[in-house]
């Protein structure tokens, strides 16, 4: 499934559904189909989504200082993650949510 978030202050923005789903959670939506963020309801989403983001970096540098640290120091490089971090994820959805704030616009899904 996939999800189009849509704001008269910018392009539209396509993700897939679990990515959607995972950050419309994070943002306390109930992630449905359908919803909206009103102008109102914008500032909370994404001070919601900034604290899961710094959150996860935290967790992330953890992990990789473990990785390195069970590696040795010749490990380095080899305890590199590849994985898609939540703030890149969620990036172009906060900018959406930053801009439609500022000009004053809803942002809605799945209409």
């Amino acid at each position: 499934m996939l999800y189009k978030f849509k704001s008269k202050a910018t392009s539209d923005l396509i993700m897939l559904g679990p990515d959607a789903q995972r950050l419309l959670r994070l943002m306390g939506s109930d992630a449905a189909a359908k919803g909206i963020f009103t102008v109102a309801q914008q500032p909370q989403a994404v001070a919601a989504l900034e604290a899961a983001i710094a959150e996860d970096e935290a967790r992330m540098a953890d992990l990789l200082a473990q990785k390195i640290a069970d590696s040795g120091p010749q490990g380095k490089t080899e305890a590199r993650t590849e994985q898609i971090s939540l703030k890149r994820r969620a990036q172009p959805l906060l900018e959406m949510l930053r801009r439609s704030h500022a000009a004053q616009a809803d942002v809605v899904w799945g209409v």
